[in-house]
C-alpha cells in the first residue's frame, strides 16, 4: 500500500469516526437515551461505527429521527436510506460507514445489539 493510499484510509477512517461522534451529539440535544457509539471496523466490512440510542414512544422515535435527519441535511449530509418506522420501534438511518439504530427501549432490551457487537470497543456512552 502507497502512503497516499494509507493517508487516505486514515483520513476516512478519522472522518466516519468523527461523523459517529457527531451523531451522538445530536442525539444528545433529543430526547435518545443511553447512546453508544460502537467501533465495529475490526468486526464489520459494510460500516466502521454504529450509533445506538433508545426513545421511550412513538413520539419520541420521530423526534429523534426528525431531528437527526434535519440537522444533517442542514450540512449537506443525507442517509443512504432509512428503514423501519417510530411505529415499528426501529429505525435504522444508514450513513455509509456510520449506522444509527434507534429503538423502542422495549426492542432494544429484546435484540440486545450490544451484546450481539460485545467484542467492538465502545467509543462513547450518554446516559
Amino acid at each position: 500500500m502507497t502512503d497516499t493510499a494509507i493517508d487516505t484510509n486514515v483520513e476516512h477512517l478519522d472522518a466516519s469516526r468523527e461523523l459517529a461522534l457527531q451523531i451522538a451529539d445530536v442525539l444528545s440535544e433529543t430526547p435518545a437515551s443511553d447512546t453508544v457509539v460502537l467501533d465495529i471496523r475490526g468486526l464489520s466490512s459494510f460500516a466502521d461505527f454504529f450509533v445506538i440510542c433508545s426513545g421511550e414512544n412513538e413520539r419520541q422515535l420521530r423526534a429523534i429521527t426528525e431531528r437527526l435527519q434535519e440537522e444533517f441535511k442542514e450540512r449537506g449530509i443525507r442517509p443512504q436510506r432509512v428503514e423501519g418506522t417510530p411505529r415499528s420501534g426501529w429505525i435504522v438511518l444508514d450513513y455509509n460507514d456510520v449506522i444509527v439504530h434507534v429503538f423502542d427501549a422495549e426492542l432494544r432490551d429484546f435484540y440486545k445489539m450490544e451484546r450481539l457487537w460485545a467484542e467492538a470497543p465502545r467509543l462513547l456512552a450518554i446516559q
